[in-house]
């Protein structure tokens, strides 16, 4: 009878697992041991919380987690095989727009039965996307080579990401914050696309990466008057006066820097994709050398030993590149031929100017060593070799029409929608102007740690929100996937 009993514990006990994470074997595949010894070279532990971080035009996600000191730092970098659209927001459903922004995941948005492997939900819409009138489902995070408004890390990518966020969240961490920028905010990068449309969204989503560098701790995300704030007090939208104290010395710094590439004849333009892009450990492996729409071959440019990408969608957009489009203030081509470019290397990891003083009243954790503001790990980047490839069956040649849908004056196309059966919509529209009303407060992500070892200042208090019901992507989402863990914060809504 015993025996019988033990046998039904450890059934009930399995299930439990399973019903967390699900009957995927591949979703508990462990962290590669490599992996485990940078951690245990930067002080890291697998428990610990994560923070995500996306770059487009760069095509790199990367991970960073918390050290015994309480604050972020930069753990590793992964190659983003594919993304579509171009940069800039998502606005419309069918507009093959991955999203940009700030978004809460947690772990009932992980996916352990995609059809892509493994994949997580990003969360959108957020707050600020509703206010926007954004529109959309089913944007993620996801394994293989192919992208409808996604971001695809190939399954080998995912399933080391997969396998970070699942120890974090066995850790106690309720939900991670998931950053998703067009390229890496340098100022090289502002004075190049400085007239862009985007620029002024762009503008506010470098403000919420200037308060994670200055201060290492995951920003406070808020909605006022349709716009991002961070780390504000209460419930007003006033930024913490010390905060914004030592962000505002570090964008002084930046717009100097900018104005200063200007001066030197540094010239605006806009980025521009056929759909989107991959990055060029990918792409430099592989060129187009003809064939039909529907049956399109490739070319392997390297014999080394190459792991499968499954389906590339659209790889004639790959092929094409990017291209900077010379623009005038108004953001209007200056040229009538754009330059073709070549697609970014994997960028270093340079740690950040020191700090403020002043910061060290925002917190009771150790301050941070001397002459780092902070603690920017040189990244390792993974950077798999190509492998045979195949045409997903939604390609179609664009680029011959990209430039007149860019900027207007051409004949429209309709795009495939993010899910199989949604009707397509038209290419992403500019920015929705700010609308004023009362502040919109995102509860804050940093309930995903323990208050002991995640203190905040007194005068900045996390908001509580009611989670709203999520809704699942692929198949395999069970429902009460955090069943046990305590109630999760509310994040961003995804409703």
């Amino acid at each position: 009878m015993r025996r019988v009993l033990a046998i039904a514990s450890l059934a009930l006990a399995l299930t439990a697992c399973n019903d967390r994470y699900g009957m995927s074997g591949r979703s508990l595949s462990p962290i590669p041991p490599k992996t485990l010894a940078l951690m245990s070279e930067r002080g890291m532990t697998k428990s610990d919380p994560i923070l995500v971080r996306l770059y487009k035009k760069e095509s790199e996600l990367e991970i960073w987690k918390r050290g015994v000191d309480g604050k972020y730092a930069v753990l590793k970098s992964y190659p983003i095989c594919r993304w579509s659209g171009q940069l800039g927001p998502k606005r419309k459903e069918g507009d093959r727009q991955a999203p940009e922004g700030f978004y809460t995941v947690t772990p009932g948005q992980m996916n352990p039965n995609s059809a892509y492997y493994l994949s997580f939900d990003t969360g959108y819409p957020n707050a600020y996307d509703r206010a926007h009138g954004g529109t959309g489902s089913q944007l993620m995070v996801h394994g293989s080579c192919s992208s409808r408004g996604c971001y695809a890390m190939t399954d080998e990518g995912i399933a080391e990401v997969y396998a970070l966020a699942r120890e974090a969240f066995s850790g106690g961490q309720r939900g991670f914050q998931l950053q998703a920028y067009p390229f890496r905010m340098t100022a090289e990068n502002l004075a190049r696309y400085r007239h862009d449309p985007n620029m002024t969204f762009w503008k506010n989503l470098k403000e919420g990466s200037d308060h994670f560098e200055v201060t290492g701790l995951e920003p406070r995300v808020a909605v006022c008057d349709a716009k991002y704030a961070f780390d504000t007090v209460g419930q007003s939208c006033k930024v913490d006066p010390a905060v914004a104290a030592v962000v505002a010395e570090k964008q002084e710094q930046d717009r100097i820097q900018v104005a200063e590439l200007i001066a030197k004849g540094v010239p605006a333009v806009r980025l521009v994709y056929a759909d989107g892009g991959g990055h060029e450990s990918f792409r430099a492996t592989m060129a187009a050398v003809g064939g039909s729409d529907s049956g399109r071959e490739f070319a392997i440019l390297d014999s080394r030993p190459r792991r499968q990408l499954g389906d590339v969608s659209r790889p004639d957009a790959l092929a094409e590149g990017a291209r900077e489009i010379p623009i005038d203030p108004t953001g209007k081509p200056l040229a009538e031929k754009p330059i073709q470019v070549a697609a970014a290397p994997a960028a270093s990891h340079a740690a950040a100017a020191r700090p403020s003083e002043r910061l060290a009243s925002l917190t009771a954790r150790p301050t941070q060593p001397a002459g780092s503001r902070l603690q920017v790990a040189s990244a390792e980047v993974d950077t798999p070799s190509a492998a045979p490839v195949t045409a997903s069956a939604e390609d179609k040649p664009l680029y011959q029409r990209m430039l007149a849908n860019v900027f207007g004056g051409g004949e429209s196309r309709a795009e495939p929608a993010e899910a199989a059966g949604t009707p397509a919509s038209p290419a992403a529209e500019a920015p929705v102007p700010p609308r004023r009303g009362a502040a919109l407060v995102i509860p804050n992500a940093r309930a995903s740690a323990s208050p002991a070892a995640r203190p905040v200042p007194a005068a900045v208090k996390p908001q509580a929100a009611a989670a709203k019901p999520e809704k699942h992507v692929d198949a395999g989402i069970i429902p009460g996937a955090s069943a046990g863990a305590g109630p999760l914060p509310g994040g961003f809504s995804r409703n």
